[in-house]
């Protein structure tokens, strides 16, 4: 099953670190990755495939760890984030 990271937040070192180690931790394979920062506002979108672990219980550890590094991290099944986009 795929899915779709976002992480924003203000631009610190480790954000990539922690957010990727979290993925490797629960077995998920990043695709594809696009990072950048604004004006010291960081925003990274990654396409993931999640292996064993559900979409559901992958956002739930991303919420959490959002909150311990300080960026807002969200989790959307690929599907539910083509139809979100689709003009």
């Amino acid at each position: 099953m795929k899915a779709v990271v976002t992480v924003v937040g203000s631009d610190r070192a480790g954000i990539i670190a922690r957010v990727t180690g979290l993925l490797a931790k629960e077995g998920v394979n990043v695709e594809d990755i696009s990072q950048t920062v604004l004006q010291g506002f960081f925003a990274m979108i990654m396409l993931v495939e999640t292996g064993a672990v559900g979409v559901g219980t992958l956002r739930e550890k991303a919420t959490q760890l959002g909150k311990e590094i300080d960026v807002q991290i969200s989790v959307l099944h690929e599907d539910i984030f083509t139809a979100m986009h689709r003009i």
